[in-house]
Protein backbone atom coordinates (compact mmCIF):
# COMPACT_ATOMS: atom_id res chain seq x y z
CA UNK A 1 0.00 0.00 0.00
CA UNK A 2 2.43 2.37 0.95
CA UNK A 3 4.68 1.72 -2.39
CA UNK A 4 1.17 2.64 -4.15
CA UNK A 5 1.20 5.88 -2.26
CA UNK A 6 4.35 6.22 -3.61
CA UNK A 7 3.86 5.66 -7.52
CA UNK A 8 0.05 7.53 -7.54
CA UNK A 9 1.68 10.84 -7.65
CA UNK A 10 4.42 10.04 -10.09
CA UNK A 11 1.56 8.52 -12.48
CA UNK A 12 -0.33 11.86 -12.27
CA UNK A 13 2.67 13.71 -13.17
CA UNK A 14 3.10 11.56 -16.17
CA UNK A 15 -0.28 11.69 -16.67
CA UNK A 16 -0.18 15.73 -17.28
CA UNK A 17 3.10 15.21 -18.43
CA UNK A 18 1.83 13.75 -21.59
CA UNK A 19 -1.63 16.10 -21.96
CA UNK A 20 0.80 19.06 -22.35
CA UNK A 21 3.41 17.32 -24.74
CA UNK A 22 2.57 18.60 -28.33
CA UNK A 23 3.75 18.72 -31.68
CA UNK A 24 4.19 22.47 -33.58
CA UNK A 25 4.71 22.64 -37.48
CA UNK A 26 6.41 25.70 -38.17
CA UNK A 27 6.57 27.67 -41.75
CA UNK A 28 8.37 29.59 -43.95
CA UNK A 29 9.47 30.41 -47.34
CA UNK A 30 13.37 28.75 -48.02
CA UNK A 31 14.54 25.54 -46.61
CA UNK A 32 17.83 25.29 -44.83
CA UNK A 33 21.39 25.00 -46.51
CA UNK A 34 23.04 22.20 -44.91
CA UNK A 35 23.08 21.10 -41.10
CA UNK A 36 26.83 20.98 -41.20
CA UNK A 37 27.09 23.87 -37.98
CA UNK A 38 30.67 25.48 -39.23
CA UNK A 39 29.39 25.68 -43.05
CA UNK A 40 27.10 28.28 -43.81
CA UNK A 41 26.06 31.88 -42.05
CA UNK A 42 22.56 30.93 -43.53
CA UNK A 43 20.02 32.46 -40.84
CA UNK A 44 17.44 29.64 -41.81
CA UNK A 45 20.33 26.83 -40.86
CA UNK A 46 21.73 28.76 -38.06
CA UNK A 47 17.88 28.87 -36.63
CA UNK A 48 17.32 24.95 -37.49
CA UNK A 49 20.76 24.44 -35.73
CA UNK A 50 20.34 26.68 -32.71
CA UNK A 51 18.00 24.08 -31.71
CA UNK A 52 20.71 20.92 -32.38
CA UNK A 53 23.92 22.89 -31.50
CA UNK A 54 25.11 24.90 -28.51
CA UNK A 55 27.74 27.33 -27.81
CA UNK A 56 29.64 28.21 -24.87
CA UNK A 57 27.69 31.38 -24.43
CA UNK A 58 23.83 31.92 -26.09
CA UNK A 59 21.61 34.88 -26.56
CA UNK A 60 19.34 35.36 -23.37
CA UNK A 61 15.67 36.77 -23.91
CA UNK A 62 17.51 40.39 -23.34
CA UNK A 63 19.56 40.04 -26.14
CA UNK A 64 22.48 39.85 -23.80
CA UNK A 65 25.02 36.72 -24.03
CA UNK A 66 24.35 34.46 -20.88
CA UNK A 67 26.02 31.12 -20.21
CA UNK A 68 25.48 28.06 -21.91
CA UNK A 69 27.61 25.30 -22.72
CA UNK A 70 29.94 27.26 -20.31
CA UNK A 71 29.00 28.08 -16.77
CA UNK A 72 31.49 30.93 -16.25
CA UNK A 73 34.85 32.95 -17.92
CA UNK A 74 37.46 34.81 -16.33
CA UNK A 75 39.19 36.68 -17.60
CA UNK A 76 43.40 36.27 -16.61
CA UNK A 77 44.93 38.98 -18.54
CA UNK A 78 43.26 41.33 -21.95
CA UNK A 79 44.13 38.59 -24.11
CA UNK A 80 43.47 35.41 -22.16
CA UNK A 81 39.76 34.23 -20.63
CA UNK A 82 39.39 30.68 -19.08
CA UNK A 83 36.03 29.42 -19.58
CA UNK A 84 34.40 27.14 -16.89
CA UNK A 85 32.95 24.09 -19.17
CA UNK A 86 29.29 22.61 -18.09
CA UNK A 87 29.68 19.21 -16.29
CA UNK A 88 27.30 16.25 -16.97
CA UNK A 89 26.55 17.39 -20.63
CA UNK A 90 25.99 15.39 -23.08
CA UNK A 91 25.88 14.97 -26.91
CA UNK A 92 22.86 13.32 -28.40
CA UNK A 93 24.27 9.92 -28.94
CA UNK A 94 24.93 10.43 -25.42
CA UNK A 95 29.10 11.05 -25.37
CA UNK A 96 29.88 13.25 -22.54
CA UNK A 97 30.93 17.01 -23.73
CA UNK A 98 34.85 18.00 -23.16
CA UNK A 99 37.21 20.63 -23.46
CA UNK A 100 38.48 18.30 -26.51
CA UNK A 101 35.19 19.23 -28.83
CA UNK A 102 36.11 22.88 -28.00
CA UNK A 103 39.30 22.86 -29.12
CA UNK A 104 38.01 20.50 -32.57
CA UNK A 105 34.96 22.88 -32.94
CA UNK A 106 37.61 25.67 -32.90
CA UNK A 107 39.92 24.28 -35.71
CA UNK A 108 36.95 23.17 -37.44
CA UNK A 109 35.23 26.57 -37.96
CA UNK A 110 38.25 27.99 -38.97
CA UNK A 111 38.73 26.30 -42.08
CA UNK A 112 38.19 28.75 -44.89
CA UNK A 113 35.52 26.75 -47.12
CA UNK A 114 33.24 27.95 -44.64
CA UNK A 115 31.52 31.18 -44.12
CA UNK A 116 31.48 31.46 -40.17
CA UNK A 117 34.94 32.45 -39.17
CA UNK A 118 33.54 35.59 -38.03
CA UNK A 119 32.10 34.42 -34.85
CA UNK A 120 35.46 33.81 -33.95
CA UNK A 121 37.20 36.59 -34.95
CA UNK A 122 39.89 37.41 -32.65
CA UNK A 123 40.66 34.36 -31.08
CA UNK A 124 44.23 33.27 -31.81
CA UNK A 125 44.01 29.63 -30.22
CA UNK A 126 41.67 27.24 -28.10
CA UNK A 127 44.24 25.16 -25.59
CA UNK A 128 42.67 22.83 -22.82
CA UNK A 129 43.37 22.86 -19.28
CA UNK A 130 41.60 20.38 -18.10
CA UNK A 131 38.97 18.45 -19.35
CA UNK A 132 36.24 20.90 -18.28
CA UNK A 133 38.31 23.85 -18.54
CA UNK A 134 39.89 25.90 -21.86
CA UNK A 135 41.48 29.22 -22.38
CA UNK A 136 40.67 31.75 -25.07
CA UNK A 137 43.48 33.17 -26.37
CA UNK A 138 43.30 36.03 -27.65
CA UNK A 139 45.07 38.27 -30.56
CA UNK A 140 44.38 41.48 -28.69
CA UNK A 141 41.19 42.61 -26.22
CA UNK A 142 38.19 41.75 -28.16
CA UNK A 143 35.31 43.72 -26.83
CA UNK A 144 32.91 41.09 -29.00
CA UNK A 145 33.76 37.99 -27.98
CA UNK A 146 31.19 36.36 -25.50
CA UNK A 147 28.33 37.67 -28.66
CA UNK A 148 30.63 36.03 -31.24
CA UNK A 149 30.66 33.10 -29.56
CA UNK A 150 26.75 32.39 -29.41
CA UNK A 151 27.19 31.30 -32.64
CA UNK A 152 30.29 28.96 -32.78
CA UNK A 153 28.78 25.77 -32.60
CA UNK A 154 30.27 22.97 -30.20
CA UNK A 155 30.74 19.72 -32.33
CA UNK A 156 31.47 16.66 -30.66
CA UNK A 157 35.46 15.56 -32.00
CA UNK A 158 35.13 11.68 -31.38
CA UNK A 159 31.44 11.51 -33.34
CA UNK A 160 32.88 13.66 -36.13
CA UNK A 161 36.33 11.33 -36.49
CA UNK A 162 33.88 8.63 -36.45
CA UNK A 163 32.12 9.70 -39.57
CA UNK A 164 34.60 11.29 -41.36
CA UNK A 165 33.71 14.83 -41.05
CA UNK A 166 36.63 16.69 -39.31
CA UNK A 167 36.43 19.26 -42.30
CA UNK A 168 33.84 21.34 -42.77
CA UNK A 169 31.65 21.10 -45.79
CA UNK A 170 32.34 23.22 -49.07
CA UNK A 171 28.82 23.91 -50.05
CA UNK A 172 30.19 26.43 -52.95
CA UNK A 173 31.55 23.27 -54.54
CA UNK A 174 28.36 21.56 -53.64
CA UNK A 175 30.15 19.09 -51.28
CA UNK A 176 28.57 16.41 -49.28
CA UNK A 177 29.87 15.06 -46.00
CA UNK A 178 27.79 12.98 -43.05
CA UNK A 179 27.46 16.74 -40.97
CA UNK A 180 25.78 17.87 -43.82
CA UNK A 181 23.13 15.52 -43.34
CA UNK A 182 23.14 14.27 -39.81
CA UNK A 183 23.25 15.95 -36.81
CA UNK A 184 25.03 15.40 -33.33
CA UNK A 185 24.59 18.22 -30.58
CA UNK A 186 23.77 19.04 -26.59
CA UNK A 187 21.23 21.47 -27.57
CA UNK A 188 17.02 20.92 -26.23
CA UNK A 189 15.95 18.84 -29.66
CA UNK A 190 17.29 16.27 -31.63
CA UNK A 191 17.49 15.68 -35.30
CA UNK A 192 15.43 12.69 -36.49
CA UNK A 193 15.49 13.43 -40.00
CA UNK A 194 15.62 16.10 -43.44
CA UNK A 195 13.99 15.61 -46.30
CA UNK A 196 14.96 18.50 -48.26
CA UNK A 197 12.35 21.38 -49.38
CA UNK A 198 10.06 19.19 -47.51
CA UNK A 199 10.47 18.98 -43.79
CA UNK A 200 13.33 19.04 -40.51
CA UNK A 201 11.87 17.12 -38.28
CA UNK A 202 12.91 17.13 -34.23
CA UNK A 203 12.33 16.32 -31.41
CA UNK A 204 12.75 17.14 -27.83
CA UNK A 205 16.14 16.32 -25.85
CA UNK A 206 15.01 14.61 -22.83
CA UNK A 207 18.68 14.60 -21.53
CA UNK A 208 18.98 18.19 -22.22
CA UNK A 209 20.67 19.83 -19.18
CA UNK A 210 18.96 22.69 -18.95
CA UNK A 211 14.82 22.88 -18.10
CA UNK A 212 12.99 23.72 -21.13
CA UNK A 213 9.82 25.18 -20.71
CA UNK A 214 8.43 24.67 -23.57
CA UNK A 215 5.80 21.68 -24.14
CA UNK A 216 7.01 21.34 -27.77
CA UNK A 217 7.67 17.70 -27.82
CA UNK A 218 7.96 17.36 -31.63
CA UNK A 219 8.78 20.58 -33.79
CA UNK A 220 8.23 20.20 -38.16
CA UNK A 221 10.16 22.92 -39.62
CA UNK A 222 8.18 23.41 -43.27
CA UNK A 223 9.69 24.99 -46.02
CA UNK A 224 6.68 26.21 -48.51
CA UNK A 225 8.12 28.46 -51.20
CA UNK A 226 4.51 29.70 -52.19
CA UNK A 227 3.30 32.57 -49.86
CA UNK A 228 -0.37 32.18 -50.56
CA UNK A 229 0.58 28.59 -49.49
CA UNK A 230 1.78 29.32 -46.07
CA UNK A 231 -0.75 31.22 -45.36
CA UNK A 232 -3.51 28.98 -46.02
CA UNK A 233 -1.79 26.07 -44.62
CA UNK A 234 -1.85 28.61 -41.38
CA UNK A 235 -5.40 29.32 -41.89
CA UNK A 236 -6.33 25.75 -42.18
CA UNK A 237 -4.49 24.05 -39.64
CA UNK A 238 -2.10 22.13 -41.18
CA UNK A 239 0.69 24.83 -39.78
CA UNK A 240 1.06 26.27 -36.44
CA UNK A 241 2.99 29.32 -37.08
CA UNK A 242 4.24 30.69 -40.26
CA UNK A 243 7.49 33.67 -39.49
CA UNK A 244 7.21 35.35 -42.72
CA UNK A 245 3.80 36.84 -43.31
CA UNK A 246 3.51 38.15 -46.39
CA UNK A 247 3.24 42.00 -46.49
CA UNK A 248 0.16 41.38 -49.11
CA UNK A 249 -1.68 39.54 -46.30
CA UNK A 250 -0.68 41.19 -42.77
CA UNK A 251 -3.19 43.57 -42.72
CA UNK A 252 -6.02 41.32 -44.22
CA UNK A 253 -5.31 38.52 -41.29
CA UNK A 254 -5.03 41.05 -38.90
CA UNK A 255 -8.21 42.57 -39.93
CA UNK A 256 -10.11 39.25 -39.71
CA UNK A 257 -8.17 38.62 -36.49
CA UNK A 258 -8.19 35.03 -36.98
CA UNK A 259 -4.82 33.91 -35.74
CA UNK A 260 -2.47 35.51 -33.39
CA UNK A 261 0.04 38.14 -34.96
CA UNK A 262 3.43 39.24 -33.09
CA UNK A 263 4.84 42.24 -34.56
CA UNK A 264 8.63 43.57 -35.10
CA UNK A 265 11.22 44.09 -36.69
CA UNK A 266 13.94 42.43 -37.95
CA UNK A 267 18.00 43.47 -37.58
CA UNK A 268 18.24 42.50 -41.16
CA UNK A 269 19.35 44.81 -44.26
CA UNK A 270 18.20 43.84 -48.24
CA UNK A 271 20.63 45.35 -50.40
CA UNK A 272 22.59 44.66 -54.25
CA UNK A 273 26.17 43.54 -53.63
CA UNK A 274 28.47 44.69 -57.05
CA UNK A 275 31.40 43.07 -58.42
CA UNK A 276 33.94 46.01 -57.55
CA UNK A 277 37.50 43.94 -57.71
CA UNK A 278 37.32 42.18 -60.85
CA UNK A 279 39.21 43.69 -63.95
CA UNK A 280 36.03 42.76 -66.37
CA UNK A 281 32.41 42.73 -65.15
CA UNK A 282 31.34 39.40 -65.88
CA UNK A 283 28.59 38.64 -68.42
CA UNK A 284 28.18 42.83 -69.04
CA UNK A 285 28.21 44.38 -72.61
CA UNK A 286 31.30 46.44 -71.71
CA UNK A 287 34.62 44.56 -72.17
CA UNK A 288 37.82 45.54 -70.96
CA UNK A 289 36.86 47.10 -67.41
CA UNK A 290 34.12 47.23 -64.97
CA UNK A 291 32.10 50.23 -64.73
CA UNK A 292 31.33 49.01 -60.71
CA UNK A 293 35.10 50.35 -60.17
CA UNK A 294 33.64 54.12 -60.38
CA UNK A 295 31.90 55.55 -58.11
CA UNK A 296 29.72 57.56 -60.56
CA UNK A 297 28.62 54.63 -61.56
CA UNK A 298 27.80 53.10 -58.23
CA UNK A 299 26.45 56.14 -56.89
CA UNK A 300 23.97 56.22 -60.07
CA UNK A 301 22.69 53.17 -59.62
CA UNK A 302 21.78 54.07 -55.96
CA UNK A 303 20.12 57.21 -57.34
CA UNK A 304 17.68 55.32 -59.89
CA UNK A 305 16.79 53.10 -56.37
CA UNK A 306 13.18 54.27 -55.54
CA UNK A 307 12.88 53.12 -52.13
CA UNK A 308 9.93 54.47 -51.23
CA UNK A 309 8.17 53.27 -54.34
CA UNK A 310 9.38 49.99 -53.55
CA UNK A 311 8.10 50.16 -49.77
CA UNK A 312 4.79 51.51 -50.69
CA UNK A 313 3.60 48.73 -53.66
CA UNK A 314 5.98 46.03 -52.89
CA UNK A 315 6.12 45.57 -49.14
CA UNK A 316 2.74 47.07 -47.98
CA UNK A 317 4.18 50.00 -45.87
CA UNK A 318 6.32 46.59 -44.23
CA UNK A 319 9.82 48.31 -44.25
CA UNK A 320 12.10 51.00 -44.23
CA UNK A 321 14.20 52.14 -46.52
CA UNK A 322 17.41 52.16 -45.80
CA UNK A 323 20.81 54.27 -46.48
CA UNK A 324 22.75 52.53 -44.08
CA UNK A 325 23.91 48.49 -44.07
CA UNK A 326 22.83 47.74 -40.53
CA UNK A 327 19.22 47.98 -39.21
CA UNK A 328 17.76 49.61 -36.07
CA UNK A 329 18.07 47.76 -33.06
CA UNK A 330 22.26 47.14 -34.27
CA UNK A 331 24.90 48.75 -31.83
CA UNK A 332 26.10 51.43 -34.02
CA UNK A 333 23.13 52.68 -35.77
CA UNK A 334 21.90 56.14 -36.19
CA UNK A 335 18.63 57.09 -38.12
CA UNK A 336 20.12 60.42 -38.67
CA UNK A 337 22.70 58.69 -41.01
CA UNK A 338 20.09 56.50 -42.16
CA UNK A 339 17.90 59.25 -44.63
CA UNK A 340 18.46 56.73 -47.90
CA UNK A 341 18.50 58.86 -51.19
CA UNK A 342 15.87 60.14 -53.15
CA UNK A 343 15.23 58.94 -56.56
CA UNK A 344 17.17 61.32 -59.12
CA UNK A 345 16.61 59.80 -62.51
CA UNK A 346 18.54 62.92 -63.97
CA UNK A 347 21.20 62.86 -61.68
CA UNK A 348 21.80 59.30 -62.41
CA UNK A 349 21.79 59.69 -66.27
CA UNK A 350 25.01 62.40 -65.71
CA UNK A 351 26.60 60.34 -63.76
CA UNK A 352 26.95 57.41 -66.28
CA UNK A 353 27.89 59.89 -68.87
CA UNK A 354 30.49 61.49 -66.58
CA UNK A 355 31.84 58.07 -66.09
CA UNK A 356 32.19 56.86 -70.16
CA UNK A 357 28.48 55.36 -70.02
CA UNK A 358 26.42 57.49 -71.89
CA UNK A 359 24.06 54.80 -73.34
CA UNK A 360 24.28 52.54 -70.22
CA UNK A 361 25.63 49.06 -70.26
CA UNK A 362 24.07 45.37 -69.92
CA UNK A 363 24.45 43.31 -67.10
CA UNK A 364 23.55 40.09 -65.44
CA UNK A 365 21.53 40.51 -61.87
CA UNK A 366 21.72 37.00 -59.73
CA UNK A 367 18.45 37.15 -57.05
CA UNK A 368 16.73 34.96 -54.74
CA UNK A 369 13.64 33.75 -54.89
CA UNK A 370 12.32 31.90 -51.71
CA UNK A 371 15.04 33.58 -49.58
CA UNK A 372 13.42 37.30 -48.28
CA UNK A 373 10.33 39.10 -47.98
CA UNK A 374 8.86 39.50 -51.50
CA UNK A 375 12.37 39.01 -52.92
CA UNK A 376 12.18 38.20 -56.78
CA UNK A 377 9.45 41.16 -56.62
CA UNK A 378 11.61 43.76 -55.44
CA UNK A 379 14.43 42.30 -58.17
CA UNK A 380 12.17 42.75 -60.99
CA UNK A 381 10.97 46.80 -59.42
CA UNK A 382 15.23 47.70 -59.53
CA UNK A 383 15.18 46.14 -62.92
CA UNK A 384 13.05 48.62 -63.89
CA UNK A 385 14.41 51.68 -62.76
CA UNK A 386 17.63 50.95 -63.66
CA UNK A 387 16.11 50.47 -67.20
CA UNK A 388 15.56 54.33 -67.00
CA UNK A 389 18.85 55.02 -66.26
CA UNK A 390 19.77 53.18 -69.59
CA UNK A 391 21.34 50.27 -67.65
CA UNK A 392 19.82 47.30 -69.33
CA UNK A 393 19.66 44.63 -67.00
CA UNK A 394 18.52 40.87 -67.16
CA UNK A 395 17.06 38.98 -64.25
CA UNK A 396 18.27 35.38 -62.91
CA UNK A 397 16.05 34.45 -60.47
CA UNK A 398 16.70 31.14 -58.69
CA UNK A 399 16.09 29.52 -55.27
CA UNK A 400 18.45 30.59 -52.42
CA UNK A 401 20.57 27.44 -52.28
CA UNK A 402 21.14 27.88 -56.08
CA UNK A 403 21.77 31.68 -55.80
CA UNK A 404 24.12 31.28 -52.48
CA UNK A 405 26.43 28.53 -54.41
CA UNK A 406 26.81 30.85 -57.20
CA UNK A 407 28.09 34.28 -55.89
CA UNK A 408 30.37 32.17 -53.52
CA UNK A 409 31.78 30.54 -56.14
CA UNK A 410 32.29 34.12 -57.98
CA UNK A 411 29.94 33.84 -60.85
CA UNK A 412 27.36 36.78 -59.66
CA UNK A 413 28.67 40.42 -60.53
CA UNK A 414 25.47 41.59 -59.28
CA UNK A 415 23.23 40.10 -56.97
CA UNK A 416 20.90 40.87 -54.12
CA UNK A 417 21.76 39.67 -50.44
CA UNK A 418 20.29 40.20 -47.21
CA UNK A 419 22.23 40.71 -43.76
CA UNK A 420 20.58 40.03 -40.19
CA UNK A 421 23.17 40.91 -37.86
CA UNK A 422 23.47 38.43 -35.45
CA UNK A 423 25.45 39.55 -32.81
CA UNK A 424 23.55 43.03 -32.55
CA UNK A 425 27.41 44.69 -33.73
CA UNK A 426 28.00 46.71 -36.59
CA UNK A 427 31.46 44.97 -36.63
CA UNK A 428 29.89 41.99 -37.89
CA UNK A 429 28.67 42.40 -41.13
CA UNK A 430 31.28 45.01 -41.94
CA UNK A 431 33.99 42.85 -40.98
CA UNK A 432 32.55 39.77 -43.22
CA UNK A 433 31.51 41.95 -46.62
CA UNK A 434 33.15 45.21 -46.22
CA UNK A 435 36.83 43.78 -45.20
CA UNK A 436 39.18 43.42 -48.23
CA UNK A 437 38.89 39.07 -48.35
CA UNK A 438 41.46 37.20 -46.51
CA UNK A 439 41.94 33.78 -45.42
CA UNK A 440 40.80 34.37 -42.08
CA UNK A 441 37.36 36.18 -40.58
CA UNK A 442 38.42 39.57 -42.17
CA UNK A 443 36.21 39.23 -45.33
CA UNK A 444 35.00 36.10 -45.35
CA UNK A 445 31.45 37.34 -47.04
CA UNK A 446 33.19 39.50 -49.33
CA UNK A 447 31.57 38.07 -52.41
CA UNK A 448 32.18 41.71 -54.23
CA UNK A 449 35.28 41.65 -54.01
CA UNK A 450 35.55 45.10 -52.35
CA UNK A 451 38.91 46.49 -50.84
CA UNK A 452 39.10 49.89 -49.28
CA UNK A 453 41.97 50.54 -47.25
CA UNK A 454 40.53 53.18 -45.18
CA UNK A 455 37.48 50.84 -44.69
CA UNK A 456 39.61 48.06 -43.75
CA UNK A 457 42.19 50.32 -41.14
CA UNK A 458 38.57 51.10 -39.28
CA UNK A 459 37.49 47.64 -39.10
CA UNK A 460 40.97 46.65 -37.40
CA UNK A 461 40.55 49.80 -35.27
CA UNK A 462 36.87 48.46 -34.54
CA UNK A 463 37.82 44.79 -33.63
CA UNK A 464 39.85 45.66 -30.58
CA UNK A 465 38.77 48.86 -29.29
CA UNK A 466 37.47 48.71 -25.51
CA UNK A 467 36.74 52.18 -25.03
CA UNK A 468 32.87 51.98 -26.09
CA UNK A 469 32.87 55.75 -26.72
CA UNK A 470 35.80 55.94 -28.82
CA UNK A 471 34.49 52.04 -30.88
CA UNK A 472 31.20 53.81 -31.85
CA UNK A 473 32.53 56.96 -33.03
CA UNK A 474 34.92 54.51 -35.47
CA UNK A 475 31.70 52.34 -36.51
CA UNK A 476 29.86 55.62 -37.02
CA UNK A 477 33.14 56.84 -39.58
CA UNK A 478 33.03 53.30 -41.44
CA UNK A 479 29.18 53.53 -42.04
CA UNK A 480 29.25 56.85 -43.46
CA UNK A 481 32.40 55.66 -45.39
CA UNK A 482 30.27 52.61 -47.10
CA UNK A 483 27.40 54.93 -47.55
CA UNK A 484 29.48 57.66 -48.78
CA UNK A 485 31.71 55.66 -51.25
CA UNK A 486 28.37 53.46 -53.17
CA UNK A 487 30.38 50.53 -51.70
CA UNK A 488 26.71 48.70 -51.77
CA UNK A 489 23.20 49.75 -52.79
CA UNK A 490 21.28 49.26 -49.76
CA UNK A 491 17.36 48.70 -50.34
CA UNK A 492 15.36 48.45 -46.89
CA UNK A 493 15.31 47.03 -43.66
CA UNK A 494 13.03 44.26 -43.37
CA UNK A 495 9.92 44.41 -40.92
CA UNK A 496 8.98 40.46 -39.78
CA UNK A 497 6.05 39.69 -38.13
CA UNK A 498 4.63 36.41 -37.21
CA UNK A 499 1.46 34.45 -37.33
CA UNK A 500 0.76 31.53 -35.74
CA UNK A 501 -2.38 29.54 -34.26
CA UNK A 502 -4.48 30.98 -31.11
CA UNK A 503 -3.08 28.80 -29.00
CA UNK A 504 0.44 29.21 -30.03
CA UNK A 505 2.57 31.72 -27.72
CA UNK A 506 5.87 32.25 -28.43
CA UNK A 507 9.06 35.00 -28.23
CA UNK A 508 9.39 37.37 -31.26
CA UNK A 509 13.13 37.85 -31.68
CA UNK A 510 14.56 40.64 -33.76
CA UNK A 511 17.56 38.39 -35.26
CA UNK A 512 14.28 36.00 -36.91
CA UNK A 513 15.60 32.83 -34.99
CA UNK A 514 12.28 31.29 -33.75
CA UNK A 515 12.87 28.96 -30.77
CA UNK A 516 10.86 25.97 -29.33
CA UNK A 517 12.23 26.38 -25.80
CA UNK A 518 10.51 29.37 -25.58
CA UNK A 519 6.67 28.11 -27.22
CA UNK A 520 4.05 26.61 -25.81
CA UNK A 521 1.04 25.26 -27.51
CA UNK A 522 -2.56 24.60 -26.51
Amino acid sequence: MKSLHRILPLLAALTLSAAGAAPLRWAAQNDILTLDPHSQDHNTSNAIGNHIYEGLTRLGKDYRPEPSLATKWTYVSQTQVRFDLRRGVKFHDGSPFTADDVVFSFGRITQPQGTKQTYVSGIKAISKIDDHTVDLVLEAPTPMLLQNIISFPIVSKAWSEKNNTTSTQDYKAKEENFASRNANGTGPYRLVSWQPDQAVKMVANKDWWDRNASNVTELSYLPIKSAPTRVAALLSGDVDIVTDIPPQDFFKLKEQGKVRLLEGSEIRTIFFVMDEGSDELRESSVKGRNPFKDKRVREAMNLALDREAIKRSIMRGLSVPAALMIAPGVNGYDAALDAPLKADVAKARKLLADAGYPNGFELPLHCPNNRYVNDEQVCQAAVSMWARIGVKVRLIAAPFSTHSQTFQRGESPFFMLGWGVSTYDALYGMQAWGHTRTQGADGNFNFGKISDAALDALIQKIKFEPDVPKRNALIREALLRIRDESLFIPIHHQIRPWAMKPGVTTLHRSNDYFEARYTTVK
